[in-house]
């Protein structure tokens, strides 16, 4: 029961994005089209989960047993940027119309603060492994669902008369807050 907990809480209670306001960089940038967005989801997906797992084990097994602690940052956002230019090279041979969609926002994962947030929350929270890695599928898919609900939203404003001042950004910015004040609706949930 405790591991469903965590996972409706990091997909809707506490979405990395609508609730948190981690990762809004791509949340924003990759929105425009499903497809992109479900591609960028897929993505953070797996550079999430790896980098939760690796970073997990680099904290427990190295940075905590040698008195390290205060280099963990610095580890983090180093395991995450070369899981992102492993990605890269990855989707760059197996997928390369995803590679190409995605364009300059693959490389952004590597800034992506959601992925590093997620990373350092499993330590604060000083959850398990197991423990670890759901939680860090929850925001991934949290992420990745969010993602796509507000691509899916911009996909059909593209298709109404909006008013000229509030095309572009400030529509993106309203909607995104209403996306963020409907998925608070869940906050009573867990």
């Amino acid at each position: 029961m405790e591991y469903i907990l965590i996972f409706i809480a990091a997909v809707f209670v506490n979405n990395i994005v609508l609730s948190q306001f981690l990762g809004i960089c791509p949340f924003l940038g990759v929105s425009k089209k499903t497809e992109t967005a479900l591609g960028m989801g897929g993505a953070v997906t797996f550079v999430m989960t790896i980098a939760v797992i690796v970073t997990f084990l680099i904290q427990r097994f190295l940075l905590e047993r040698f008195g390290l602690g205060f280099m963990q940052t610095i580890v983090f956002i180093l395991v995450i940027a070369a899981l992102v230019q492993m990605l890269e090279m990855i989707l760059k041979k197996i997928a390369p119309a995803l590679y190409q969609a995605l364009g300059v926002y693959l490389p952004l994962i590597t800034t992506n603060c959601a992925v590093l947030g997620v990373a350092i929350l499993v330590i604060q929270k000083d959850y398990n492994l197991l423990q670890s890695v759901i939680f860090a599928v929850s925001n991934a898919v949290g992420f990745a669902l969010a993602m796509t609900i507000f691509a899916g939203i911009r996909e059909q404003l593209a298709l109404t008369r909006i008013p000229r001042a509030m095309q572009g950004t400030p529509i993106a910015l309203l909607t995104a807050g209403l996306l963020a004040m409907a998925f608070m609706g869940f906050s009573g949930i867990v």
